[in-house]
């Protein structure tokens, strides 16, 4: 049987949260001399510590609860909070698979602790074989599976993830910054099945709020519980709060601009296939494209000088450039940077006309 208080540290199972005015007193309405706040200003008011007004809008979105949803400073503090709550530094580790998203090797560092990553096979997919070693490694606390992945765009084998949702006895964390995007089912519900799995969301792409800083913890109230009582006591603000409660009363623009995207990728693997210069489009659950070609770094650099900004991602996958779906005038614009180059660049590969 799943035991979390097995993986918890144990002086965050000792800890006594921080208890904020707004936690004390949950009324809107009053004289509110606790919080020592200046009584001038639209701002000067401390946001709601729990955001309860999103999380509302939220369970009314998905049908997940509230003690069963945590909001984050983006989901880069999830992250960080995930790891320390449950690994102790220079002691535990974690896992995960390459390439993928760069802050889970970060956030290792921070927190002093190893971060194992095994690679993916030549499908970009997880290799079961390779797992099972390290199951019974006690000090192995954690497994961050990116899916879509970032930055090779593809779902993970449910079949895979299912298997190390049931043979891992540490804590799985599904990361679905692209999920909206895909057509594959999302594991935001499966935490009542799979009591150690916590699935990771935010507003930063298909709610086109990067700048807002929102991300999106779904996992049992346990989970939950312990997240609310590590967390800065205000680690939302009420503007970024706004936005995000905008955002979902928005439904339209939302679908709207989300088959935009959807539309133009299809159009824009189009447009590559008829580039010679491109060798390989990789398959995408996401809203960017992981492209193949001759020498990433001289195209990068190239379109670079045309303000075309693609994202150079041979370090991780050997001449490869992410290119994120944009407007339909900016995807044209691309094209034809792309198209320029082929025959007027003394590039090698680019080179392919006289």
């Amino acid at each position: 049987m799943f035991d979390l208080k097995t993986l918890v540290r144990p002086n965050i199972l000792a800890l006594k949260p921080y208890s904020s005015a707004r936690d004390e007193f949950k009324g809107d309405e009053g004289i509110f001399l606790d919080a020592n706040e200046n009584p001038f200003g639209t701002l000067n008011r401390y946001p709601n510590s729990d955001q309860k007004n999103l999380k509302q809008k939220l369970t009314a979105y998905n049908g997940i609860a509230n003690n069963n949803t945590f909001v984050g400073n983006g989901s880069d503090e999830i992250i960080d909070l995930i790891y320390r709550i449950f690994c102790n530094p220079e002691k535990d580790k974690a896992l995960t698979f390459t390439p993928t998203f760069g802050m889970y090797q970060v956030a290792a560092d921070i927190n002093d602790i190893a971060l194992i990553t095994l690679p993916l096979n030549d499908e970009f997919q997880i290799n079961r074989n390779d797992l099972t070693s390290y199951f019974e490694d006690e000090n192995l606390k954690l497994i961050f599976i990116c899916s879509p992945n970032n930055p090779t765009g593809n779902c993970f084998n449910k079949s895979d993830i299912e298997f190390i949702l049931k043979n891992f006895k540490g804590i799985v964390i599904i990361d679905e910054a692209y999920a909206d995007f895909s057509d594959q089912q999302s594991w935001q519900n499966s935490f009542e099945a799979y009591p150690n799995l916590i699935v990771i969301q935010t507003f930063s792409k298909a709610w086109a709020l990067a700048a807002a800083r929102i991300g999106i913890a779904y996992a049992n109230d346990e989970i939950i519980q312990l997240l609310n009582n590590v967390k800065m006591p205000y680690n939302i603000s009420k503007l970024n709060e706004t936005a995000a409660i905008e955002a979902l009363e928005n439904r339209k623009d939302f679908e709207a601009n989300k088959q935009i995207i959807l539309d133009e990728k299809a159009l824009l693997i189009q447009e590559l296939k008829t580039l010679n210069i491109i060798k390989k489009i990789y398959p995408s659950d996401a809203n960017f494209l992981l492209v193949e070609v001759d020498d990433a770094n001289e195209l990068y650099q190239n379109l670079v000088e045309q303000k075309v900004i693609t994202r150079n991602r041979n370090s991780l996958v050997e001449n490869c450039i992410r290119i994120t779906v944009g407007r339909p005038e900016e995807n044209k614009k691309l094209i034809k940077a792309l198209t320029g180059l082929i025959g007027f660049k003394n590039l090698s590969g680019l080179n392919t006309t006289k």
